[in-house]
């Protein structure tokens, strides 16, 4: 592990030099091709240098912040969109932390995520509304509170994992879906701490995605919201904004969905063979396809045959959503982790990672 922690050094401050030269260099080039050729070096540089490591709880995050989230923002700075561009020009502090790390500014108005329709601006009221819950019930519970009971249930199911032989694989399946879940949003959480000690006003990576509703809330309103305020403004919106003229509003917006859906299945299958270092079986890729044709399909239901005052109970809504992302999981996203052990190892890690913590 000391070797893995070195090279973890190595690649942070890689990194944190290599931004610096978009600050200083780069940015003082004209917006448009010359910029983005000016990058290319950065962009091989965040895409290879991840490989290096070889740990799950160092590789994937350092994966998805470097090489999906990192170079999609250094691809929008080419043309003077996104997080990384404003006027006045943002400090080297803030420039490197939003470049490189899973945060939005609050004050960003480039961050707003593809889900805010015009009858659902408050989803979080309307989902507990459903459910019979006082809309401010988990906003007023304090943050530590949340984080504390969050921690205590990862860690509940990480010892579990002890028992893991004598346990049904429908509970292990389960185990894995909150794992996924509470691990992903506290990783986050944690990567965000320090940017907000230094006064960064910065919006929650997760938003309950226990409460969603369907399909449309669960992606765009709730879960990991850095990858649909990224994939937003670089695939989605010019996506639909092509096709429009072409296939009209309706197919156009469909189109836009699936390959906004399957970009995130690529860069998923990139973080899989980071993990695996095994040649790609495309089954994470399938279930990021298959979540974007549904998700299209519910919206385009929506739109054109369900009236505003439809719905089911929240609790039907709920159980359904998670349910059908629960099993396509077992089915798709899963499988490729599990057959090269990537679950195991993983838990194995655990007791160093919270040894070095």
């Amino acid at each position: 592990m000391e070797s893995e922690i070195h090279n973890f050094i190595k690649v942070w401050l890689s990194t944190i030099a290599s931004l610096c030269y978009c600050y200083f260099i780069a940015s003082q080039l004209p917006k448009g091709k010359l910029r983005l050729f000016s990058l290319l070096p950065i962009f091989y540089l965040f895409t290879t240098i991840p490989f290096i490591l070889s740990s799950f709880h160092l590789g994937a995050p350092t994966t998805f912040y470097l090489l999906w989230l990192g170079n999609f923002k250094l691809i929008l700075f080419s043309f003077d969109l996104g997080p990384l561009s404003s006027n006045p020009p943002k400090s080297l502090l803030q420039f490197i932390s939003l470049a490189c790390l899973p945060i939005k500014s609050k004050q960003d108005p480039s961050h707003q995520t593809p889900a805010n329709t015009k009858n659902n601006k408050n989803p979080s009221a309307k989902t507990s509304k459903s459910l019979g819950l006082s809309p401010s019930f988990f906003q007023n519970l304090p943050k530590s509170i949340i984080f504390g009971i969050k921690l205590v249930i990862l860690a509940l199911v990480v010892l579990t994992y002890e028992h893991k032989r004598f346990l049904h694989p429908f509970v292990v399946y389960c185990l894995y879906c909150v794992n996924v879940y509470l691990g992903a949003e506290l990783i986050l959480a944690l990567t965000a701490t320090p940017v907000q000690a230094l006064g960064f006003d910065i919006e929650p990576q997760f938003n309950e995605p226990y409460l969603s509703t369907s399909l449309q809330d669960f992606w765009s309103r709730r879960w990991n919201l850095m990858v649909p305020s990224i994939l937003r403004p670089t695939v989605y919106d010019p996506t639909r904004n092509v096709l429009i003229p072409i296939l009209g509003k309706m197919w156009a917006l469909i189109v836009a969905y699936v390959a906004t859906f399957l970009v995130s299945g690529l860069m998923h299958e990139i973080i899989y063979y980071q993990l695996t270092r095994a040649r790609p079986t495309w089954e994470v890729t399938w279930f990021f396809v298959l979540q974007g044709v549904c998700t299209a399909a519910e919206v385009a239901v929506k739109r054109l045959w369900l009236t505003d005052g439809w719905g089911l109970h929240g609790a039907i809504s709920r159980a359904l959503t998670l349910g059908f992302i629960g099993v396509t999981g077992v089915w798709l996203f899963f499988p490729q982790i599990i057959r090269h052990g990537v679950d195991e190892k993983a838990i194995r890690e655990y007791p160093v990672m919270i040894e070095i913590s």
